[in-house]
């Protein structure tokens, strides 16, 4: 017994009858798996799964369309390019479609381009002014309508205070020379005073010529051009006629004075056509202006049944609808209170 006993204790202790050591593995565990390269390709598909099922089950967000978001106007698009005269362009002002439109309305109905006479205010042709053009109504449509809108939330006067939008058309060699949007005469200061401010929207875009150039401008021989500009615009600061954009200048200084700065022109065309589209604000409401024609109803100019025979009633409506009523037929149909 005892014998045996001590036998199996020296086996315990033998070394050689100890348990052999386990081999090491060839093959990796997950931890092997989470180190290294393998640990960043793991986390890379881990992640791109993650974008599938949320691409998947994520519920497409449409954000809610404003009211009236086409009225608004979008100051990062703005940029001043002269405090003397106070001059603002206007990046895509209107869109592609909103220019054809205007077009399109007043394709068939242009008419020689007229001057106001610095005393009497009457209109009459004048080789100072060589394009065509034509005034639409106010409101005239739904598209017309926003513009008129978007126009009174930019330059943040009163929409009752502009004129209806005229549309102008510049051919090759056709020009506007140097001239101010403030009125010399009393007459049309009568109609909502000065025109205060100029929205002057470009419809088309002009390869050569037919830049707005502002010659008094302050500084304006610093602005840099290449020979993609017109000799004319070089004459002072200049805006190209690029579709869609649209220039705000101010005819007044802020106390009220006429701005001499703000004398302006539309260069030559030299290469293509040009579509612009001028609207004038006044310095107070141009739409509600009581007037009382002699007589009740009459023209006020020998040659208004000239005038309107020619198809000024349709093509200059503004001052045609208020001092030749009786030779355009609107006695009955339109009141001034």
């Amino acid at each position: 017994m005892g014998s045996a006993k001590v036998k199996k204790e020296i086996k315990r202790k033998d070394p050689h009858n100890a348990r052999p050591a386990r081999k090491k593995s060839h093959k990796r565990s997950i931890s092997d798996l989470s180190s290294g390269s393998n640990m960043k390709i793991g986390i890379l598909v881990i992640l791109a799964l993650g974008f599938l099922l949320c691409v998947v089950k994520m519920p497409v967000f449409k954000p809610k369309e404003e009211k009236n978001s086409t009225f608004e106007f979008n100051p990062a698009k703005v940029k001043q390019i002269s405090w003397k005269p106070r001059v603002f362009l206007y990046k895509g002002f209107l869109s592609g479609q909103e220019c054809d439109h205007l077009i399109m309305l007043a394709k068939k109905k242009l008419a020689k381009s007229k001057v106001a006479n610095d005393k009497s205010g009457e209109g009459y042709l004048s080789e100072v002014r060589t394009s065509s053009g034509m005034f639409l109504k106010k409101r005239q449509d739904e598209i017309v309508d926003r513009i008129e809108k978007r126009i009174a939330n930019w330059a943040l006067l009163p929409e009752e205070n502009a004129e209806t939008i005229q549309i102008l058309r510049y051919e090759h060699g056709q020009k506007y020379e140097p001239h101010y949007d403030f009125f010399v005469d009393k007459k049309n200061q009568k109609q909502g005073g000065h025109r205060l401010a100029t929205v002057l929207m470009y419809l088309s875009d002009v390869k050569l010529g037919g830049e707005t150039v502002f010659p008094n401008a302050q500084f304006g021989h610093l602005q840099f051009k290449d020979d993609t500009w017109s000799d004319c615009a070089w004459e002072g600061l200049a805006v190209k006629s690029v579709k869609g954009d649209a220039v705000l200048f101010f005819n007044l200084n802020p106390d009220g004075t006429t701005d001499p700065k703000s004398l302006h022109g539309s260069c030559p065309v030299i290469e293509g056509e040009k579509w612009s589209a001028p609207n004038w604000i006044h310095v107070g409401s141009y739409e509600n202006q009581s007037y009382t024609a002699p007589d009740n109803c009459c023209d006020e100019h020998e040659k208004c049944r000239m005038w309107a025979d020619s198809g000024e009633c349709n093509t200059n409506t503004d001052y045609m609808f208020r001092y030749c009523r009786h030779s355009c037929k609107v006695c009955g149909a339109m009141t001034d209170e």
